[in-house]
C-alpha cells in the first residue's frame, strides 16, 4: 500500500490542519472551538532528553553540564538516519516557518512533523510570513511515535531532543509534548543572537498607546503570560523577545499559555484568545466538549497555544521600542521577598543571574508534584546554551545605554511561607502594583531600604495595601519571620558562589540579617 507524504503544507489553512488532526483521530472539538490533545506520558519538557552536538563549533561556546548534555555528531547523524526511515514510510505535514521578527536576526525552519496538531502548533507559534529571500537555515523534524531504544541508540531515555548548530538540524523523537519544538528554536536563537550584540530573553512584552514598552522576565507559572495580557496596554508577545540596540522584537507568532485555574475574570484576554484553531494540550474535558481547567489529573502543566492574532489588543509588528521598565518576576515560597522592590543596575545583574524564583506547575517532565524553589539562571537556565555571564554582560549593556529601571516583583507568598500559613499575592494586587511602575506612578513616591537585601522599596502604592509593600509587616511570628530571611539570604549567597563577576556585582546581593 502506497503512502501519501504530504512534503509542504505551508500554505495550508489551520482548518484544514485541524481537519486532518481530526480525521486521524489525535484531537477532538471542545465547546470553545479550540482541539484538545493529549501527549501522553510526557506532559512537559524532559531537560535530562535534551543534548547539544559537541563539535568545533560548539566544543568551546557551550556552557556544558547538567542542562547542555553532549552528543557526538556520530549518534546524532545515526539517529537522523533512523528517524529519516521512520518518517519515510508514514504521512508527514512539512512547512516553512521563521522565528525572530526582526529580519536582521531571523531564522527560517523547515518544520517536518508526523503529527498534524505539531503541524498546526508550529503554525501559532512559530510567524507564518518568510521573505522570498530568505533561505531554510534550519531543518526540524519531529518524530513522536518513534520510540527509542536508550542503550542501542546512545540516548537517556526512549525520546531524545537533539539540536546540531554545525548541521543547522533538530531532531525530536518520541516526545508528543508540543513545548519541545518551540523551546528548541528558543535555544538556536539564544545561542545565535548574543554574536550579533543581540540579548534574548525569556519574558514578554507590551506597549501602552504611546509605544511605551515593557518587559517580563520569569519562570513558567509565575506571571509572564497574565501580566503582559493587558486590556490597557498592547502585546508584544508573551514568552520570547530580542534586545537589541535598535529595540524590542518578538521571536514568535504565538502564544503558549498555562491554563491551570483559568478563569474569565482574572485573565479575560487569554480566556478569550483560547478559540477557534487554538491547541489545547492535556486539558480534561467533559462529556459536552466543556474544559475543566482546574483538573490537573493528566497534569499541572496544562497549555493553550494560540496565534497572537487572537488577542485583539497586540502589536502587529511584533516589535517595540527600549523599554521603559523591565520587571523581574520572582515566586518567592519563603514570604520573604516585597511584592515590589527597585534594584540598581548591579543588582539588576545579581538577580539576574541568580533567577531565583518558584517551579509552578512545573514545565518539566519529573519534577516534584506541587511547588518548589529554584534558582533558573537568566530566568530561563534550561534554554540558554552560553554562560549566564554572557547574557548577563549584554543585559547591563542594553540598561547602561537605555537607563531603563530595574523592578523586582514578587508574586509569590507573604504573610508567611508557602509552607506555613503564608498566602500567595493575588493577582489583582500584582495588576496594580506592575500599573503603578508602567505608568510611572512611583515617581514621586518615597522609597526606603528593606533590610537584608539593601533593594528600595516603596512606602506606598495607590491601590494597593500599605501592610503588603513590606513582608516584615505582614507576619505574626516575627521571629520566623527572621529565620526564613536568614535561610533564604544564606540560599542566595550559596548559589551566587558559582558566578565569577566584579565585586560591585557580588556586593548587590543579600547580607547578613539580623
Amino acid at each position: 500500500m502506497s503512502v501519501v507524504v504530504k512534503e509542504n503544507v505551508s500554505e495550508w489553512s489551520s482548518e484544514k490542519l485541524i481537519q486532518a488532526a481530526l480525521q486521524r483521530g489525535e484531537a477532538s472539538v471542545c465547546q470553545n472551538g479550540a482541539i484538545v490533545v493529549a501527549t501522553g506520558a510526557r506532559t512537559g519538557r524532559s531537560p535530562r532528553d535534551k543534548f547539544i552536538v559537541q563539535d568545533a563549533t560548539t566544543a568551546t561556546t557551550v556552557d556544558w553540564g547538567a542542562v547542555n548534555r553532549p552528543m557526538s555528531t556520530v549518534v546524532f547523524n545515526a539517529l537522523w538516519q533512523k528517524a529519516s526511515a521512520y518518517l519515510s514510510e508514514r504521512e508527514t505535514y512539512t512547512q516553512v516557518l521563521r522565528v525572530g521578527e526582526a529580519l536582521s536576526s531571523t531564522q527560517v525552519v523547515q518544520v517536518k512533523t508526523e503529527l498534524a496538531w505539531h503541524a498546526l502548533f508550529v503554525r501559532h507559534l512559530f510567524i507564518r510570513e518568510v521573505p522570498n529571500d530568505r533561505p531554510v537555515a534550519w531543518q526540524m523534524v519531529t518524530a513522536p511515535g518513534l520510540q527509542l531504544d536508550a542503550e542501542k541508540d546512545g540516548v537517556h531515555s526512549d525520546g531524545v531532543v537533539a539540536l546540531d548548530f554545525s548541521q543547522k538540524k533538530i531532531l525530536i523523537c518520541g516526545i508528543a509534548y508540543a513545548g519541545e519544538m518551540k523551546k528548541s528554536m528558543f535555544s538556536v536563537l539564544n545561542y545565535l543572537l548574543p554574536e550579533q550584540d543581540v540579548l534574548p530573553m525569556h519574558c514578554a512584552a507590551n506597549v501602552n498607546e504611546h509605544g511605551d514598552s515593557a518587559l517580563f522576565f520569569g519562570l513558567s507559572g509565575t506571571g509572564k503570560t497574565t501580566l503582559s495580557a493587558d486590556d490597557d496596554r498592547l502585546l508584544v508577545g508573551d514568552d520570547e523577545h530580542g534586545w537589541s540596540r535598535e529595540g524590542i522584537f518578538n521571536f514568535e507568532g504565538g502564544c503558549y499559555a498555562k491554563c491551570i485555574d483559568l478563569h474569565p475574570d482574572k485573565e479575560p484576554v487569554i480566556w478569550q484568545a483560547i478559540r477557534d484553531g487554538a491547541v489545547m494540550e492535556n486539558v480534561v474535558v467533559d462529556a459536552h466538549g466543556v474544559p475543566d481547567f482546574t483538573d490537573t489529573r493528566l497534569t499541572q502543566n496544562t497549555r493553550a497555544a494560540y496565534p497572537l492574532e487572537h488577542i485583539g489588543q497586540r502589536k502587529k509588528d511584533r516589535m517595540a521600542a527600549h523599554p521603559k521598565a523591565v520587571i523581574f518576576l520572582t515566586c518567592d515560597l519563603y514570604g520573604v521577598l516585597p511584592p515590589v522592590a527597585q534594584l540598581s543596575r548591579e543588582q539588576a545583574a545579581y538577580y539576574f543571574l541568580s533567577g531565583y524564583t518558584a517551579l509552578v506547575g512545573s514545565t518539566e517532565l519529573g519534577s516534584a508534584s506541587g511547588i518548589s524553589s529554584t534558582f533558573s539562571t537568566c530566568f530561563g537556565a534550561p534554554f540558554f546554551p552560553r554562560s549566564a555571564q554572557v547574557y548577563a554582560s549584554l543585559l547591563m549593556e542594553r540598561l547602561k545605554e537605555t537607563g531603563a529601571p530595574v523592578y523586582l516583583v514578587n508574586t509569590g507568598w507573604t504573610g508567611g511561607s508557602y509552607a506555613k500559613g503564608g498566602e500567595r499575592f493575588a493577582i489583582p494586587t500584582t495588576r496594580s502594583i506592575v500599573r503603578s511602575l508602567l505608568t510611572m506612578a512611583v515617581d514621586d513616591t518615597e522609597w526606603e531600604t528593606y533590610e537584608g537585601f539593601h533593594f528600595k522599596i516603596p512606602s506606598f502604592l495607590k491601590g494597593v495595601e500599605t501592610k503588603l509593600l513590606n513582608p516584615e509587616k505582614t507576619w505574626e511570628d516575627q521571629a520566623a519571620f527572621k529565620e526564613a530571611r536568614r535561610t533564604l539570604i544564606q540560599l542566595f549567597q550559596d548559589n551566587f558562589k558559582r558566578f565569577e563577576v566584579e565585586e560591585a556585582i557580588r556586593h548587590a546581593g543579600p547580607g547578613s540579617s539580623g
